[in-house]
């Protein structure tokens, strides 16, 4: 991974005129409106980078976008990897590792997830303090570089108790519907049953997702702060469980999407 990282990194360097990076910005499934906000120096294609995995999914646009949010120096991931795309651990999470050698001291990460907690409605704001992984594997298995990070990092605190709560004073400044919960990552690309839904909320999750926990984990792997946010966008409880498209979610995804952006500009305007 080291000599492969080299590559894309000194790569990067070489097409953004060696960008010096202090944030770096995952957006999730049907939330890529927030590089509006961003003002662009460079776009390269997921498929122009060395080693870079590229995203399967139409609706991801598949860009590596440098440039400045808020007075500050950011890299934003516009389309995620997923592993149900048929890519390892290691290489979906691959982006994270090189925007830490990009200089980001922190990450802000934005998914759309289907809510299990019959307290949060289609279209509100969840932000993360704690997550299940559900994965079938860790992206740390296998040889750890001691340069990125400890053998068995610490995740009592995975999320920035600081970032949330400030990010919770903006909604509440603001006026948005904003909870706090426990995400679920689940392999996809299925979406649940009504028992799958019924077990998730048993074993303590507020909304569930197919991606950011492995991101997460490479972040904190590397001690780097994460705030991330989720949009909902569907509603899995098991008792009135309907039928829903894709088409459905990302419109609600579409229409809750400006909130999301609000809180996440402002926040890093605070740093």
């Amino acid at each position: 991974m080291f000599q492969a990282l080299h590559e894309t990194v000194e790569y990067i360097k070489r097409k953004t005129n060696d960008f010096q990076a202090e944030i770096g910005i995952v957006l999730g499934t049907g939330l890529g409106g927030l590089v509006g906000e961003i003002e662009v120096e460079y776009s390269l294609m997921y498929s122009n980078i060395p080693n870079f995995p590229i995203s399967t999914l139409e609706f991801h646009s598949g860009k590596l976008i440098f440039g400045t949010l808020k007075g500050k120096k950011v890299i934003a991931m516009q389309g995620r990897l997923h592993f149900y795309e048929g890519y390892s651990m290691q290489q979906i999470t691959f982006p994270i590792r090189a925007m830490k050698a990009l200089g980001i001291s922190c990450l802000f990460v934005s998914n759309a997830a289907g809510s299990l907690n019959p307290n949060f409605k289609k279209g509100d704001l969840m932000i993360i303090n704690d997550h299940i992984n559900l994965q079938p594997e860790s992206p740390l298995r296998g040889h750890n570089d001691a340069d990125m990070g400890p053998r068995f990092p610490d995740m009592s605190q995975p999320y920035s108790r600081k970032l949330i709560d400030a990010a919770m004073q903006i909604a509440e400044d603001n006026n948005i519907n904003c909870h706090q919960g426990v995400y679920v990552s689940v392999t996809g690309p299925n979406l649940e049953t009504k028992a799958e839904y019924k077990y998730l909320r048993i074993i303590g999750g507020d909304a569930v997702g197919m991606s950011t926990v492995p991101e997460v984990i490479v972040a904190n792997h590397m001690s780097i702060p994460v705030f991330a946010i989720s949009v909902l966008t569907d509603e899995g409880f098991p008792e009135v469980l309907l039928p829903v498209s894709l088409e459905e979610i990302l419109e609600t995804a579409r229409t809750a999407e400006p909130m999301m952006t609000k809180i996440l500009s402002q926040l890093i305007s605070t740093l």
